[in-house]
This record gives C-alpha cells, sequence and structure tokens, in this order.
C-alpha cells in the first residue's frame, strides 16, 4: 500500500509528533507499504524558525521519501502554518491513504479535500490538546473554540479513523460533541537512547553543576508548568542549597519568562537553562547522573521523556493530566501532583530527594515494569492493522 504520512514538521525538527513520525514511517516500510513524509521547511514554530540551506527539501532514505514543503503563516496569536502545494505534492506522489497528525491542522483540511475530490481515505492521529494547554494569550484560544464549535466537526467526521494515544486523550475528543469516527486507542512508542559515554566527563562536570541536581527535559512551551516548577524549587531549595535545577530543551517561547522567574527568586546559578542537548548519548547521562526528573505540565497527551527517565531508572514526579495517568501509577512508578500547585511539587521533591530507598523503588519499577509496554513496532503493528481495514472498507 502506498502511504502519505503528513506532519507539521519532521527530524531534525525536534518535538514528540516529529519523533513519533520518523519512528513509524521506517516500520511501514519494513511491513510491505511505500512510504512518503510530506512535511514543511520548518525547525520551529515558537519562535518561527526554518530549516536551513543544509536540510535538503527533497531526500530519500532507505525507507522511502521525505519532501519538505515551503509554509506561511499569519503573525502573532492567528498563527496557522499553511502548506504551499501540498495537495499538489499528494497527487503526484498519488498514494492509497493519507495519515494526517494534528488535530485542527492545515493537513488534516488537505486530506479531507482529496478525500472528496479523489476518494483516497485518511486517518488522523489526533495528538489532542485541549484549549487551554495551547500556545497563546486569550484571543488565540477563542480563536480555537471557534474551531471546536463550528469548523471541526466536517473535517474530522470525513476521516476514516481517527487514533488517540490514551483513554483520556478520547474523553477530551468526545467531550467536544464532534461527530467523530471511529476512534483507536493506540498508545506511542518509546525510542530507547543510546548508552551514556564510557569515558570522558560526567554531564554534571560538561556544564559545570556543582551538585546534585534535579532534572526537567522538554520544550520551554506554555503548557509545561514551568513558572511552577521554578517556585517549587525555589520552596524545596531553601532547605537544600546543595541542589540544582537543570533545564534541558529548546525555548518554545518561555525562555524570557522562567529567567525573569529565576531572578526574582534570588536564584540565579541554581537554575541552569542548557538549551537543547543535541548527542543523545550526553542526553542518557543527565537522565542518569538526576536525582529525580519532574514534568508539572498543565495538559500532556502522553509524556514520553517520562519514559526516557524511567528507563534510566531514575525517578519521576508528573503533573496528574492527560495521559500521564494512565503509564505513571501514583507511588509505584513516580509520584503524581496536581497542576499548577507549586508546594505539592516541592513536597514531592523533598520526598524523593530525602528518602532514596524510595527514588530507587519508583526508578526499578518504571524501568522494569513500565517501559517494556510500550515499543514502536506494537504500535506499527496496530497501525498497518488499522490501514488494512481502511483499504478493506
Amino acid at each position: 500500500m502506498k502511504v502519505a504520512q503528513v506532519s507539521t514538521r519532521f527530524p531534525p525538527g525536534p518535538g514528540g509528533v516529529e519523533r513519533h513520525v520518523a519512528e513509524v514511517a521506517p516500520r511501514l516500510a519494513a511491513r510491505g507499504h511505500a512510504v512518503d513524509v510530506f512535511t514543511s521547511d520548518l525547525y520551529r514554530e515558537f519562535p518561527w524558525q526554518r530549516l536551513g540551506p543544509e536540510v535538503p527539501r527533497t531526500e530519500v532514505r532507505p525507507w522511502g521519501r521525505v519532501h519538505r514543503l515551503p509554509v506561511w503563516s499569519l503573525p502573532g496569536e492567528l498563527h496557522y502554518p499553511v502548506f504551499r502545494g501540498l495537495g499538489r505534492a499528494l497527487d503526484a506522489a498519488g498514494p492509497d491513504l493519507v495519515h494526517v497528525h494534528t488535530y485542527g491542522t492545515n493537513q488534516v483540511a488537505v486530506a479531507r479535500r482529496r478525500r472528496r475530490r479523489r476518494g483516497t481515505p485518511f486517518v488522523l492521529t489526533a495528538h489532542f490538546h485541549p484549549i487551554w494547554s495551547i500556545e497563546g494569550g486569550w484571543f488565540r484560544h477563542r480563536l480555537r473554540g471557534f474551531y471546536d464549535r463550528r469548523l471541526a466537526g466536517p473535517v474530522v467526521r470525513e476521516a476514516s479513523r481517527v487514533v488517540v494515544q490514551t483513554g483520556e486523550e478520547e474523553k477530551l475528543l468526545r467531550a467536544l460533541g464532534l461527530p467523530l469516527p471511529p476512534l483507536v486507542v493506540v498508545p506511542p512508542g518509546y525510542t530507547p537512547l543510546p548508552p551514556p559515554p564510557a569515558d570522558g566527563p560526567t554531564f554534571a562536570e560538561r556544564f559545570g553543576i556543582p551538585g546534585p541536581f534535579l532534572l526537567y527535559v522538554g520544550r520551554l512551551a506554555s503548557n509545561k508548568g514551568l513558572l511552577d516548577l521554578v517556585a517549587a524549587f525555589a520552596s524545596f531549595a531553601r532547605t537544600h542549597p546543595e541542589a540544582t535545577l537543570v533545564l534541558v530543551g529548546e525555548d518554545g517561547g518561555m525562555g524570557a519568562a522562567v529567567d525573569a522567574r529565576v531572578r526574582s527568586a534570588g536564584l540565579d546559578g541554581r537554575v541552569r537553562r542548557l538549551g537543547h542537548v543535541d548527542d543523545d548519548r550526553v542526553l542518557a547521562q543527565a537522565y542518569r547522573e538526576a536525582e529525580a526528573f519532574a514534568l508539572p505540565s498543565e495538559y500532556e497527551a502522553f509524556g514520553l521523556v517520562l519514559l526516557e527517565s524511567l528507563a534510566a531508572g531514575t525517578p519521576v514526579i508528573a503533573s496528574r493530566v492527560g495521559g500521564i495517568p494512565d503509564f505513571i501509577e501514583d507511588g509505584r512508578s513516580g509520584l503524581l501532583v496536581a497542576p499548577r500547585a507549586p508546594a505539592e511539587l516541592a513536597s514531592a521533591m523533598e520526598r524523593l530527594w530525602t528518602d532514596r530507598d524510595l527514588a530507587r523503588r519508583l526508578g526499578a519499577y518504571g524501568r522494569d515494569a513500565v517501559v517494556p509496554r510500550y515499543t514502536w513496532d506494537g504500535l506499527v503493528d496496530r497501525l498497518d492493522a488499522v490501514y488494512r481495514e481502511v483499504r478493506a472498507g
């Protein structure tokens, strides 16, 4: 079967959806599908940054082709990447099925138009985020509300299947009251990081971190609860002068606000913002050396970085939101806290920092019992079955 995978961005652009498509495409090819990936020429959206000229706009991989098309967007809170020529590119490729990623994006509307014109079925993996968790202010939230109420229904209902990652994501989609096609819950896979370097400096030595540290990995984005994380660390740090908070990840628009909060809390030097770490071996070092990992998001469809931490045997603290409780069981594979609750987050930090037996138990259970459940091969087996059902229908 000829399958088109369509996502707003693709590696080397960082992000969870980007990694998802990059893991799925070669595995589909290994199952006999002819795969084309259609994506944009963006490295990131917040702030807007295109890929450099060293990244080919059309690329042949061992498993198929990657087509990076130009996109444009209105500025500010009207931000909405629109592909140039996606319909023509799909016509030229002639897929039997189009798999689009991310609810509410331009590519979903293009896939629907293609279905109407040519009868090509499409599958939508929602990667759904509720209104309160998306980038932007009140005006952008109102635009999204208008889309949910007036525009989403006619587009989504023409998908042959909608794929969600967790039961919570399904519940949020159904709460919109849309005329939904059949929904399929397919948990994501986990990509193991390579082993840390066998010699050379430790992660702490490499970045000049003076002692034990707590770790956050992810984009510095508005839904990640980063200001709450800094507030919680400020409380925790008063009784633990040896501790450092390390933030690893691209600035997704919250960097300046985080820096301001660090300064106002008097935490200069105690909170280290390192940016994106290119070398996955070094990132594996960070997970392994951290005392604990924190992800206090206001919403997460899943939270793959939690699996990365658990795979290193490092215990996690996370918000009780979205898909996180589907695999982080409070007190067994991690500690769950309410979102936007810095005092509760600080208490969880204290608990793991001072009770090392508990920290080891949580990390070991996550590594040995939770991480092995999530494989990309298992996900692609499910997708392959969905594709064949859609074509047969």
